[in-house]
Formats: C-alpha cells, structure tokens, sequence
C-alpha cells in the first residue's frame, strides 16, 4: 500500500508530502537523530545508518501487515527538498477494536511551525477514511507530562487532554493521554 497525503501550505509552513519512509531517508534520519532533545524523549535513537535502515524497514514491515503505519512528513519548499522533517506514526490498527494510538516527532528545524499538529491531524483523517469499516472511532495521543509542546501538538490537531495517567515502565514519568474522535 502506498499512501501519499497532502497538506497545503500555511503562513509558517511549506506544503507537506506524507508518505512511507524510504531507504534513501536513512542519511535524513541520522541527522534529525543527532539532536538532543529528540534523542532524550525516544526510547531507541538511532545512531548508526544499519539501525536506520532497519527502523525503516521494520515501518515497511508494519505497513505490509495492514497494523501500523509511519509517515515521513516531509516539506516540499526548495530547502528542505522533500527531505523528512517530522514523523507520524498509526499503530495498533486492528480490525473490530475501535481505538488506535497516533504518536509523533518533530526535526528540530521543523519545530515551534506548525509542521507536527498539521501532520497529525492529516494522519488522524486519513486512518478515520481508511479504516471506518473496520470499526476505528478512536484516537489516542499519549505523552510525558513534562513535555508541554506535545499536549500543544494534540489538543491543535484536535486531541482534548482527556486524564493523567501513571509512569509505568518503560517510561520513568507520568504521561497525559489526548483523545480524538470520528465525527
């Protein structure tokens, strides 16, 4: 399956290209993998171009089987040339359960302009279309309490903060669960 979304331009963002990561992306990954902040708040950083390449095809194992989808989100401006500058994940898609989990994460050059709630909100249309009757009808962002920026990203892309929920491993902090429904 090959899915190509569009997201048209803003005042502080380049047209975006959703699609499937790619093998020619693992050079753009290790870079965007190089910052900091984004290596602190993920569970496995990669920083070699063999743990790339496996992340990229472990994705495009997930979109085989139908159960999770990750998009590079990329701007079509001619800086970035369709280069990936955040990513958008669909997991957990399971035909007769009616929640899934949309997760996400930001280059830092993509950062504070609306790239990421511009994304996930596409992506959160698109899986309501594609899997409608399979019975999806709900959303769940979920992120760590300390990261502000995300309860921002969740409740512009349409994910009302809904509970706290406890640490449990593998994450050290409490968490915040965003959930966003079909209309």
């Amino acid at each position: 399956m090959s899915v190509v979304l569009r997201v048209p331009a803003t005042t502080s963002a380049a047209e975006l290209v959703l699609r499937p990561w790619r093998d020619d992306d693992v050079e753009a990954l290790l870079e965007i993998y190089r910052d900091p902040e984004l290596r602190a708040r993920t569970r496995r950083p990669l920083r070699t171009a063999a743990e790339a390449r496996r992340w990229v095809a472990g994705h495009r194992q997930g979109w085989a089987a139908g159960r999770r989808f990750c998009f590079a989100v990329c701007e079509t401006d001619p800086v970035h040339a369709q280069r990936p500058v955040a990513c958008v994940l669909l997991k957990d898609v399971t035909p007769g359960r009616p929640d899934a989990e949309v997760g996400y994460w930001t280059a830092t050059a993509a950062r504070g302009r609306g790239v990421a709630p511009l994304a996930v909100d596409a992506v959160s249309r698109w899986a309501f279309t594609r899997f409608a009757a399979t019975g999806l009808t709900r959303l769940e962002l979920l992120h760590e309490v300390d990261n502000p920026a995300s309860c921002r990203v969740a409740e512009k892309s349409g994910y009302p903060f809904v509970e706290v929920l406890p640490a449990r491993p593998p994450y050290p902090g409490d968490g915040h669960r965003h959930v966003r429904r079909r209309d």
